[in-house]
C-alpha cells in the first residue's frame, strides 16, 4: 500500500532527476475491468509505481494537477473513460 508521504515524494520528483529506464512505460499497464473501482485503482498504482512520472515509449511524462482536483478523482475519471473505450 502506498502512503500519502510516498505519493507526495513521487509528486515532487522531477523527470530529469529520474532515469528513463526506471520509469514504467504506461503502454505496459493493463487495467482489469473485472475488478471493483477501488481495486482497479490500487492495481493501476501498483503497476505504474509513480502516477506522476512515467514514460510512454521513449517520452518521459510528468503530471501535475490543480490543487482543486484530487488525484483520486482524476484516476476515477480515467478508469471510467478507459472502460468506455474498450
Amino acid at each position: 500500500m502506498v502512503t500519502a508521504e510516498q505519493m507526495k515524494k513521487r509528486k515532487e520528483a522531477a523527470v530529469p532527476d529520474l532515469k528513463k529506464d526506471n520509469l514504467v512505460d504506461i503502454r505496459s499497464v493493463h487495467i482489469d475491468q473485472s475488478l471493483p473501482e477501488k481495486k482497479r485503482m490500487l492495481d493501476y498504482l501498483a503497476q505504474i509505481k509513480n502516477p506522476y512520472c512515467f514514460r510512454c515509449g521513449e517520452t518521459e511524462v510528468k503530471l501535475s494537477f490543480s490543487s482543486t482536483v484530487s488525484l483520486h478523482r482524476l484516476l476515477v475519471n480515467f478508469l471510467i473513460r478507459h472502460k468506455r473505450m474498450e
